[in-house]
C-alpha cells in the first residue's frame, strides 16, 4: 500500500510537472544558416517600441544551431544576425512564433528573402498575407514613382489621375486586409495584421475584425491591443 501510494504520488508529480511545462509554452528553434561559421544571432522581441534580445546563439563553426526560449503565447520574434563583420541591411528577420517547435532556414547571403519556416500556423498565414501585400506595396512604389515624375514637370490632370490611382489601390489593400483578418480569427496573426497594416481603417471594420476572433485570439496578446486600440479609437471621436 505504501509502495502504490509513492507510486501514485510520483505520477501525479509527473503529470503536474508536464503541466506546467505545456503552460510554460516554451519554444523550441532549430535551424541552419548556409554560409554562417562566424557570429552571433539575437533572438528579440518587441516591449512597448523598443527590440529587447530574449537569447543569442554564437556561431563557431557550425551553420545549425538550437535554442529553447519561454514562449506563452503565439507572438512576432525577431532575428538579428551580428554578421563579425560590415552590416548589413539584411540582417533582419521577423517572424510569427508558437510554442513548440519551430524550425528557420535560411541562407548568409540572403538571410531575409531565402529564410523558410516550419512548425507555426500563424508565419505560415503571414506569409500568405505578405504575398499579396507585397503588390500592393510594389504598385503603392509605382505611383510614388510617376508622383514624384509629375512634379519635375507638373501636370494637374496627371496628378488627379495619379491621386486617384492611390486612392483605388489604398481602398483594394484595405478591403483585402480587413477580409483576410476577419476570415482568420482564430489565429493571432489576424489582430496583429489588423493592428499593423490598417490600424486607421474605418471602426465599423476593426469591430468587424474584432468580432470575428475566436476567445483564446481574443485574449491574446494582439487581441488585447486591437480592442484597447478599437476603445480609443471610438473615445476620441
Amino acid at each position: 500500500m505504501k509502495k502504490f501510494c509513492i507510486l501514485s504520488f510520483a505520477l501525479l508529480s509527473l503529470v503536474s510537472c508536464s503541466k506546467k511545462e505545456n503552460e510554460s509554452g516554451n519554444l523550441h528553434i532549430t535551424g541552419n544558416i548556409e554560409g554562417l561559421s562566424q557570429g552571433k544571432l539575437y533572438i528579440q522581441q518587441l516591449k512597448d517600441t523598443t527590440l529587447v534580445v530574449v537569447d543569442s546563439i554564437i556561431f563557431k563553426g557550425d551553420s545549425h544551431f538550437e535554442k529553447s526560449i519561454p514562449l506563452t503565447e503565439p507572438e512576432v520574434l525577431f532575428l538579428f544576425l551580428d554578421r563579425g563583420q560590415t552590416n548589413s541591411i539584411d540582417n533582419s528577420l521577423g517572424f510569427f512564433a508558437e510554442p513548440g517547435e519551430m524550425t528557420i532556414d535560411t541562407k548568409l547571403k540572403e538571410f531575409y528573402s531565402s529564410a523558410k519556416f516550419t512548425g507555426s500556423k500563424n508565419q505560415a498565414l503571414w506569409e500568405e498575407f505578405n504575398t499579396i501585400n507585397k503588390r500592393f506595396t510594389e504598385d503603392n512604389l509605382s505611383i510614388m514613382e510617376k508622383r514624384l515624375q509629375n512634379e519635375l514637370n507638373f501636370n494637374a490632370e496627371r496628378q488627379d489621375s495619379i491621386d486617384k490611382a492611390y486612392e483605388k489601390l489604398l481602398k483594394r489593400k484595405y478591403l483585402y486586409t480587413a477580409n483576410f483578418a476577419s476570415t482568420h480569427g482564430e489565429y493571432e496573426v489576424a489582430p496583429y495584421i489588423a493592428l499593423s497594416e490598417i490600424a486607421n481603417i474605418n471602426i465599423t471594420f476593426l469591430d468587424t475584425i474584432a468580432s470575428k476572433m475566436s476567445p483564446k485570439v481574443s485574449e491574446s496578446k494582439y487581441g488585447k491591443m486591437l480592442k484597447e486600440h478599437i476603445k480609443d479609437l471610438k473615445n476620441n471621436q
